[in-house]
């Protein structure tokens, strides 16, 4: 079945005026921008929402700035804005490594930061990179706004923290001094990952003060090695540390078998891709390009 069952089209024209309609629809609305993951899951009829909130009106949604020591990226910001960032460049290759690999042009120009966070597809690239970098994301609905930590955010595939009349705002990233990368293998060019990994890397006097690394398609609770980063944390930033690092987070996940490969294939991917990030991060710390 190629055709969505019938609903409800609404039009927000304001960031309370989206939350009336959330509140309003109650638990069967969805919130569309980009639309390039719900929009095929209603022609397959794995989503029958009965209203959809547009919400691509609300321009105070499709800022990228840096407040204070943070980037804020609006919810509504398209992956080709936040790829062709300067600041988004200058301080969070991981980022800009990450939306690189983001399906195609046609999509990224399309397609929200906000709407792949909420998404919550287990394979979503941006999931795992901005998981990496601990970001706050924050969210408005009936009684006013409220952060999460992006590692609470997230509660399983497909379903978020989020409450039924909440909407995603913005994303909050600490500007610091660190390193970072993302590393991917996919079947084809700008398909769902078989397996990748993104690694940041905060380096102080030759040793690791604080790591993250962001898990993708293998089932990492939250997108995260969290055990991989406590091995780091403390340690030298060599490539024996990276390669025990790479071989902790292997063992972390929890790969499903599918058309993508097996089992130790993706569980080899995850430790490989884990150690080429981290390599990769070190060698960006250190102004090289590895």
């Amino acid at each position: 079945m190629q055709v969505p069952a019938a609903f409800q089209y609404e039009k927000a024209t304001s960031l309370d005026h989206a939350i009336e309609l959330l509140t309003q629809y109650g638990p069967e609305a969805r919130v569309v921008a980009g639309g390039h993951s719900l929009l095929p899951m209603m022609k397959l009829r794995l989503a029958q929402p009965e209203a959809l909130i547009d919400i691509n009106a609300l321009d105070e949604l499709a800022l990228i700035r840096v407040d204070g020591h943070e980037l804020a990226v609006g919810a509504m910001v398209r992956h080709a804005e936040l790829l062709a960032s300067p600041v988004v460049g200058e301080h969070f290759p991981i980022l800009r490594d990450a939306e690189r690999v983001i399906a195609d042009p046609l999509v990224r120009n399309r397609g929200t930061v906000g709407g792949s966070l909420c998404q919550a597809d287990p394979s979503e690239d941006l999931s795992a990179a901005f998981s990496a970098l601990r970001a706050t994301l924050v969210a408005q609905g009936p009684g006013g706004r409220r952060s999460i930590a992006i590692r609470e955010f997230f509660l399983g595939p497909y379903e978020t923290a989020l409450d039924e009349a909440e909407l995603l705002v913005e994303i909050r990233v600490p500007i610091r001094s660190h390193a970072s990368a993302y590393r991917k293998v996919e079947r084809r060019v700008g398909d769902w990952a078989v397996v990748a990994a993104g690694a940041v890397l905060e380096i102080s006097g030759g040793v690791i003060t604080e790591a993250g690394i962001g898990l993708t398609a293998v089932g990492a609770r939250r997108f995260v090695a969290e055990q991989a980063e406590d091995f780091l944390r403390g340690g030298r930033p060599d490539d024996e540390a990276f390669a025990e690092a790479g071989r902790i987070a292997s063992q972390e996940c929890r790969p499903t078998a599918d058309q993508r490969g097996p089992v130790d294939y993706k569980r080899h991917l995850a430790g490989e891709l884990t150690t080429r990030a981290l390599r990769t991060a070190a060698a960006r710390a250190q102004g090289q390009e590895a």
